[in-house]
Parts: C-alpha cells; structure tokens; sequence
C-alpha cells in the first residue's frame, strides 16, 4: 500500500527540479509508476530504496536516457518530457552514472578537459565551469593522477574524476548515482567533504545511494522509492523519528 508522502516543500521559489507523475519503460517494462520529486535550489537531496526500487531509472529518465518516457519533468522551470536527449544536459544538469564511464585510455587532465562548455545563453545555471586548480583543490589524488591514464587510476580516483568532470560543464544541478559504493573509507569521506563543499558554493545536488551513514549526514531531504513509486518524503529533522520506517523499507 502505497504511504503518502509529508512534508513536500509548497509556496517555494522555482524548484531547481520537478518530477510530476512520471512514468518510465524499458521495452515493455514498465520501471517508474508515477514518480513525484521536488528538489529546492542549492538543496542535497537523497534517494534511498532497495536496489530494483527504480533509483537509476529515474536519474536517467532525467537525463533522458531511459526508454519511453511519460509525465513531467521540469528543470529550473524548463519542461524536459518531450526533449531530445542532448538539449537536456544544457540546462544546467550533470549526470555522475553509477559505472563512472571515464575514458579509460585518456589521461586524468585529459578527461577533465573533455566535457563541453555550454554558452551562457544556452545553459540556464549560468554558472561559469569549476576551473582546474579548484578542481585539483578539492580532490588531491586527482593531481597526483594528473598525468595517469584512466586504467592505472583506483577506483575511488575514478569516482573522483567522473564527480570532478561534470563540475567542468555549467551544471548547477548534480545528479550522483551510487558514488560511494565499494569504495574504502577514506575516498567516502573525501566524496562526503565535497558534498559540502559544493552545497556551499550553491550548488544542487540528487543523490541515489544505498550507503545511508554516508548519505544521512549530508541530506537536506530524503526519499524513499519502492516498486517504482516514491512511498516516503521527509526532511533531514525527521530522520530520528523516521528510523523505524527506515528500517522496514531498507534494512538501515
């Protein structure tokens, strides 16, 4: 039984992202089964749920990346549902995917000087690229690597390059699929520092993650999904007495 959702944010400003009764397929599966979302400028959100639940489809379906698509999405008050998949990116959004995709023969710098820069009057965050040295500031391994290929990087320095290359873009809306996953301690700590920083710095971020003593610390908000459907919202205040619902979706 699907459990109604409190706490969603009203009478706010333009929501950086809205999902409204999203539906999503891949062939003839049907994946998300009316997906609402809402995630406030410069707000960390967090997508919590068992994997299978439709986290990953849902960030693709952002991007426009999953299969047919039906419902709204709306990216800083752009509607995206009937776009073709390379228009989206300019918007302002920047998709970290779970299998991080560097280019694996292409030097640490190499990779970092990929990514377009989109022209101010395409991409409406405005926001001017992260330039190389904060980039080598935030992430110390990633200067130390600079010169590394792809393939000799670890891979908590491949997470760190596929987070750092998407802050190369005019992104002002980070989508981050599973970033912690399988990575030792220290790599999650530093991702966890970054977060913060980057919340400073006014950025938004979307957050999929199975990994909740990471995700917890750092989210304005969370959201629980199941079966395709987001079943809980509550605000990063409610955690405490949230645990026993928690508990019961994710095993936490």
């Amino acid at each position: 039984m699907m459990r109604q959702l409190t706490n969603q944010p009203t009478s706010q400003p333009t929501p950086a992202l809205q999902i409204q009764d999203l539906h999503a397929w891949y062939g003839e599966s049907h994946i998300l089964h009316g997906v609402d979302l809402r995630v406030n400028p410069g707000e960390v959100v967090t997508v919590l749920g068992r994997n299978g639940a439709g986290r990953t489809t849902t960030m693709r379906a952002i991007m426009g990346l999953a299969g047919a698509r039906k419902g709204s999405i709306r990216v800083n008050g752009t509607e995206t549902i009937g776009m073709k998949t390379h228009r989206i990116a300019p918007l302002g959004l920047g998709y970290c995917p779970e299998e991080r995709a560097i280019f694996s023969s292409l030097s640490c710098e190499e990779n970092l000087m990929l990514p377009p820069v989109f022209k101010p009057d395409v991409a409406t965050s405005g926001r001017e690229p992260m330039p190389l040295d904060e980039i080598y500031a935030m992430f110390p391994n990633l200067w130390e690597r600079r010169k590394s290929q792809g393939t000799r990087m670890s891979g908590g320095e491949q997470q760190m390059l596929a987070v750092a290359r998407i802050l190369r873009t005019r992104a002002s809306v980070l989508l981050l699929d599973e970033i912690s996953e399988g990575l030792a301690p220290v790599i999650v700590q530093t991702l966890a520092s970054m977060i913060t920083t980057l919340k400073k710095r006014g950025y938004t971020i979307v957050m999929v993650e199975q990994n909740f003593r990471f995700a917890a610390p750092l989210a304005d908000r969370f959201y629980v999904m199941e079966h395709g459907r987001m079943v809980e919202c509550f605000d990063a205040s409610a955690l405490a007495r949230k645990m026993p619902t928690l508990n019961a979706l994710l095993g936490v």
